[in-house]
């Protein structure tokens, strides 16, 4: 049976403050952004085959070559992401999210070169509007700067990892390339740990609480939330879920004040930038969808 349109934005707004949940959990561990990605890439792949055997969907067979560059691409998630919370844990969530929510500028930027096309006008005027918010966040901000700039790396690396999928969401079942990208992630990880001499008995033996929280980032945050994500999709036109993924930085910030209080709050300037960024990525597929 079918779930109604209204239903189907429900789940769709759950999953994404769960990913806005997903800042407060990485401040919350205690462990190494690396240590933290490398559970979250384990427990997601565990998850996501899990499901996969579940709702018996059809492995379908990918070339060896594309399994490869699946594999290859988990590992710019895995930058990414150990970016992400390497700069939650050298700053603050709002700081880091506010500096993420821009990753449609270099969307604008980087994709026109990948797939080599001209340059959306509107896009472009969108990162002069995102360009102004990060020069306020910066300006007001530069106790947080080396966070602000590994935030800034975190999200170039997201916009990379989301233009090389772009190609493959169209021939593969998007749960079966999370599951090789999870699983690519956590094998670069652990051939670098293992080589660097990091990977120990201390390494894998995380507290009780980080453990659990390890969990909840894992299967909760990351396969669960992913696999509600695609199956909303059914119901639920692109621009609706563009437009419900945008409010993740703003359930986020909201959020990381109510439990984290004072540590959170910022200035004036970095509220103005943000809501500059925010508004921009907001306006964007409106525009766009009148342009068309």
């Amino acid at each position: 049976m079918e779930r109604s349109h209204n239903v189907s934005l429900t789940w769709m707004h759950l999953v994404v403050l769960i990913y806005g949940f997903t800042a407060i959990l990485g401040k919350l561990i205690e462990m190494p952004a690396i240590q933290v990605v490398w559970y979250r890439m384990a427990f997601a792949a565990i998850g996501l085959l899990i499901y996969l055997i579940i709702r018996k969907r059809p492995m379908v067979k990918i070339p060896p070559k594309q399994v490869i560059i699946l594999l290859g691409i988990g590992l710019v998630v895995a930058a990414h992401w150990i970016a992400f919370f390497h700069a939650i844990k050298i700053s603050n969530i709002s700081v880091t999210l506010g500096v993420i929510s821009s990753g449609a500028l270099f969307a604008s930027i980087l994709e026109p070169l990948f797939f080599r096309k001209r340059i959306d006008w509107l896009e472009f005027l969108i990162g002069i509007f995102i360009i102004f918010g990060l020069y306020l966040i910066f300006s007001y901000e530069l106790e947080y700067l080396t966070g602000i700039i590994v935030a800034l790396v975190a999200t170039v690396l997201a916009t990379v990892f989301t233009i090389l999928n772009k190609k493959f969401t169209t021939r593969y079942p998007p749960t079966l390339i999370s599951f090789y990208e999870m699983l690519g992630g956590f094998i670069g990880i652990t051939v670098y740990l293992f080589f660097s001499g990091s990977f120990n008995a201390e390494f894998i033996r995380p507290t009780t609480m980080d453990f659990v929280y390890l969990l909840i980032l894992g299967l909760i945050c990351t396969a669960f939330a992913f696999a509600v994500s695609v199956d909303v999709m059914k119901e639920l036109s692109a621009y609706t879920v563009i437009l419900s993924i945008n409010m993740e930085p703003i359930y986020g910030i909201i959020l990381a004040f109510i439990i984290f209080g004072d540590s959170e709050h910022m200035t004036g300037g970095f509220y103005a930038g943000t809501a500059m960024i925010l508004a921009s990525v907001f306006l964007y597929p409106m525009l766009k969808k009148r342009k068309n």
